[in-house]
């Protein structure tokens, strides 16, 4: 039986008690409620009884003083005779005290007064566990309120975290290593066409160089025809440095033009090897952070004194 069921059952004993206690008279002493003849006639039923359970304390009594006289044989007879009278007594319905209506009313009411107080209290007591019941309960839906929120925003996080993960995949990163990759080489191929624009347009070979400047047709030295250009004398070096980088030095021979070589070394592009003067590398000092540039800016220095040479 749950709370709800013993609460309506004790309301409908409640009410059936009150109903009952409108019926009978008010409340009072018993002696003030019945008629002097049921009080009478209460009376002599009661001392009746008296000096029924009297006679038979006395009866009592006087076994327990002959008993000790009595042989066993007659000891165990009284002892069947008195378990079969008690049988006897315990299958009787009880009597009524007594058979006036007006007394069996008034202890009914009795009855029923008491019946409704514990009741009532029975009510109360349901009520108020009611009550605490009712505020454990809301205060356990607010708990679980705020764990479902809490829930939820944890379930959208791991949500984000798994879609960043997923793009953060192993084929992700190498597509963007790639991407990275590329665009530096297309970084490098433009440097590197750029050099190779600069060097073609300022320095041209000895003998290209002489067909242009009207000044050096005079000359009486003729230029050597198997003459590499700076564009050869770079890549030479950087190939060098590239496929053996524990040794990285280029000997220098008639094929490579002397001002060239003096230009690299001037400008820090190049430096020669501290024990043979006749070999070369490209210089990766802490003041060239990168080749490709450093070149391109010294190859324009060097063509800015040679026209200011001219222009004199």
């Amino acid at each position: 039986m749950d709370a709800d069921e013993l609460l309506h059952n004790a309301r409908a004993l409640a009410r059936h008690a009150a109903e009952c206690a409108r019926v009978v008279p008010p409340q009072a002493a018993l002696g003030m409620r019945c008629s002097e003849a049921a009080m009478g006639q209460l009376l002599d039923e009661c001392e009746e009884q008296f000096s029924q359970l009297q006679q038979l304390q006395n009866e009592i009594t006087m076994t327990k003083s002959d008993s000790l006289e009595t042989s066993r044989d007659e000891t165990v007879n009284r002892v069947n005779a008195l378990a079969a009278e008690l049988k006897q007594w315990m299958e009787t319905e009880p009597k009524l005290l007594s058979t006036n209506s007006e007394i069996l009313l008034t202890v009914g009411k009795e009855e029923l007064l008491q019946l409704n107080t514990q009741l009532e209290m029975v009510f109360s007591c349901s009520q108020a566990k009611r009550n605490k019941l009712k505020e454990v309960l809301k205060s356990e839906q607010k708990w679980l309120e705020e764990k479902r929120e809490v829930l939820m925003a944890v379930t959208e996080q791991v949500t984000a975290l798994q879609q960043e993960n997923d793009k953060l995949s192993e084929t992700s990163v190498l597509h963007d290593m790639k991407k990275k990759i590329q665009k530096v080489k297309e970084y490098q191929d433009h440097l590197l066409d750029t050099l190779s624009d600069v060097l073609e347009e300022h320095f041209p070979l000895p003998q290209q160089a002489g067909n242009t400047n009207k000044k050096k047709k005079n000359s009486s030295m003729e230029p050597r025809k198997d003459l590499i250009s700076l564009h050869n004398i770079l890549e030479l070096l950087m190939n060098k440095t590239v496929e053996t980088p524990h040794e990285p030095y280029v000997v220098i021979d008639e094929t490579f033009w002397p001002p060239y070589i003096e230009m690299l070394l001037r400008y820090g592009i190049a430096s020669r090897h501290p024990d043979d003067y006749c070999r070369i590398r490209i210089d990766f000092g802490p003041q060239q952070p990168f080749v490709g540039e450093e070149l391109i800016n010294g190859c324009i220095g060097m063509e800015q004194r040679r026209i200011c040479c001219n222009l004199l």
